[in-house]
């Protein structure tokens, strides 16, 4: 079931989000992850979260901040389930155009977004991570 978050999804949202990252991007030092942990879980609250719950336990989360998707996290049991594209077709049917961006090296993720429709529209280098990162759009 997607729902939208609630304050108590807090800490499994968190620990989704520090695991899924450092599973994802094992080229960027588990540090920057812990560094930005505390500002995430401030952010949290204030977006445009879903979550997937089965059984009472949250398998994933999305985040928008207006037309941006921050991210979709999937518990790693649950990932190339389906829990991803659940959550993104949810956010698609909220929103008329996403925007997001994408570490170029995390291919796995930049093949699941161009599969549902995502085009790359740009690329930077991130700048805390020093890492080049793909900026991808979708519209209805």
């Amino acid at each position: 079931m997607i729902r939208d978050f609630q304050r108590k999804d807090l800490e499994p949202v968190m620990e989704i989000w520090l695991s899924s990252n450092l599973q994802a991007h094992a080229f960027v030092a588990p540090s920057y992850w812990m560094r930005c942990a505390p500002e995430v879980r401030e952010m949290i609250p204030q977006a445009e979260v879903l979550v997937e719950e089965k059984n009472g336990e949250i398998q994933g989360f999305a985040g928008m901040i207006e037309d941006h998707l921050a991210g979709i996290f999937v518990r790693e049991e649950r990932r190339s389930q389906g829990v991803g594209k659940q959550l993104l077709d949810a956010v698609k049917k909220r929103h008329s155009k996403i925007t997001l961006q994408t570490y170029q090296k995390n291919s796995r993720a930049v093949e699941f977004y161009q599969r549902e429709g995502f085009s790359v529209c740009g690329e930077r280098i991130e700048p805390d991570s020093g890492e080049m990162e793909f900026q991808m759009v979708w519209e209805r």
